[in-house]
């Protein structure tokens, strides 16, 4: 009997450790921590910018009658205006990146230009550059949230004559120019969606373009001449980036 005890007892003191392991609650290893997505530039933005223009130097020409005909000389004040394009980044994370980004701008520089026919002052009735804008593809390559990139294409511009204008009898110069426009700039993502730039661009608007050269104070024509319409920017722009795919 004795024994029969002793094994029961013995029994149960194996078991114990047992049946007490199975009552206890088991811990679940901790779910894996979640991976942020990659970021990528792909997506439609719109944005605001602001900057400075200067315009080139000044252009001569030789008139038959009255000689050397100096126009005026550079142009600089303030540019400002809006962007909105669209980017695709073929790999997210690194990689390049192609778009494209149409804009619009005001100037306070390109007002009509004073210059000198051999010493005598002159008029210039051709039309300012209170406005230009240009439509213009990218390329560049992305490191995360950095973007270097160029960019280049069709830019376009228009103004109004001045008031003296209304004196002259003669064929007045129309108030449109087209061209081209070139540069390039850097791009920081701050957030997911709101990006900084600072971009330079040089823009030609000379294409197809003349000045009428006219002295309203002494009623007198003194011809066409080249149109300076050549100038450089730099400006530093914000993006908000509206969806990624």
């Amino acid at each position: 009997m004795r024994s029969i005890l002793r094994l029961g007892a013995l029994g149960c003191a194996c078991l114990g450790p047992a049946a007490l392991a199975a009552d206890l609650p088991r811990h679940a290893a901790p779910p894996p921590l979640p991976v942020p997505p990659v970021f990528t530039w792909t997506g439609f933005y719109a944005g605001v910018n602001a900057g400075y223009g200067f315009g080139s130097g000044s252009d001569s020409f030789t008139d038959p009658t009255y000689g050397t005909i100096s126009t005026g000389g550079g142009r600089d004040g303030f540019v400002g205006g809006g962007q909105v394009g669209y980017n695709y980044q073929f790999t997210p994370g690194s990689g390049f990146v192609v778009g494209a980004e149409a804009d619009i701008q005001g100037t306070t520089f390109g007002r009509s230009r004073t210059g000198l026919v051999g010493s005598a002052p002159f008029y210039d009735v051709g039309p300012s550059l209170d406005w230009f804008g240009t439509v213009r593809g990218r390329i560049g390559y992305a490191v995360d949230r950095i973007l270097v990139y160029g960019t280049g294409g069709f830019a376009y511009g228009g103004g109004s004559l001045p008031s003296f204008a209304a004196s002259y009898t003669g064929p007045l110069p129309g108030t449109t120019r087209t061209g081209w426009a070139a540069g390039g700039g850097v791009e920081y993502a701050i957030t997911d969606r709101l990006s900084a730039r600072l971009e330079g661009l040089y823009v030609n608007l000379d294409r197809g373009h003349r000045d009428t050269i006219y002295d309203a104070t002494a009623g007198a024509y003194y011809g066409v001449a080249p149109d300076s319409s050549a100038f450089g920017l730099v400006r530093a722009g914000l993006n908000y980036r509206f969806s990624t795919f």
